[in-house]
Order: C-alpha cells, then structure tokens, then sequence
C-alpha cells in the first residue's frame, strides 16, 4: 500500500520521485490514503507513520521549536538541505504525532517557493476535518503556519 519507508540521513524517505511538483505529491499522499475506507483505520495509519518520522534531538525541544497554537506540546525544527527543505517533528500526543508528521511529509523536500504556495488540500480530502475537533484544526493551521514561516525565511535569505 505505502511505499517502503526508509532512514536516510535524518529524513524519512516515503518513495516520491525527486522531480514530482508538490501538488503532485499532495494527490498522491491522498490517493495513498483513501485507500483506507474505514475512517478511524486510516487515522490509525496516520498514528503509525507519525511514529516513524524523524524527532528532533533532545536540546532541540525548545520553546523557540514548539508550535503556537497547538494544545499539545509540538515541537517544529526546519533545515534546507540543497535548495531543499526538511522537517523533523514530535509531539506529545500520538494523534497530533501522526497529523503533524502528515505535513511534515507532505512538505518534505520541496522548495520553499513551494511550500509557501500550496496549501495542505489532505485533511479536507481525507475527510479528516469532519474528524477532528476545532481544537485539533486549530492546533494543525498552527504547524502549517510554523512551515509556511520557515518557508518564507529561506526565500528572504
């Protein structure tokens, strides 16, 4: 169903050729997904790659990496990496884990031009919106705003 997830340096590697645009890659993640019909299994599955994707190192875990907005403790650590940007993440809870890292993968990799300018479609196509609490929605439009910033300070520098 997934493509084989592997470690590779510090980034999970998910299987999305290097040359795929980002709203390429966002269709594909949502395509992947709707393959789980049943709702709280493919929330399940979300849970399960949250636990595979990198976490910052400890003395990472700083106010300066923690998201605004969330309820739960996340913390948001970006780095380019040949024009490219990369994220590692955690979080306390392992629902917010998986949802954070579900953006985290969608934006992993592409340019920050890129993510400055596709927005997540994921939750609203997975129908993850009409499952989550405002709460959680807000927390979630927190960690793209911290991906979106970190975007936009690479552009500016």
């Amino acid at each position: 169903m997934f493509a084989a997830d592997r470690e590779h340096g510090n980034h999970a590697v998910v299987g999305y050729p290097p040359t795929m645009s980002l709203a390429e890659k966002q269709q594909l993640l949502i395509q992947r997904l709707q393959i789980i019909e049943d709702p709280q299994e493919r929330l399940a599955a979300i849970v399960s790659r949250g636990k595979k994707w990198p976490a910052p190192a400890e003395e990472q875990r700083t106010d300066a990496h923690r998201v605004a907005g969330c309820v739960s403790r996340v913390w948001l650590v970006g780095h380019v990496e040949n024009a490219r940007c990369h994220f590692q993440m955690d979080a306390d809870s392992p629902l917010v884990k998986g949802l954070v890292a579900l953006l985290c993968e969608l934006y992993d990799g592409a340019t920050a031009a890129e993510i400055v300018s596709v927005e997540p479609e994921i939750f609203r196509e997975l129908g993850l919106e009409r499952q989550l609490s405002p709460t959680r929605l807000n927390g979630l439009a927190g960690v793209r705003h911290a991906i979106r910033a970190f975007a936009e300070s690479c552009l500016q520098s």
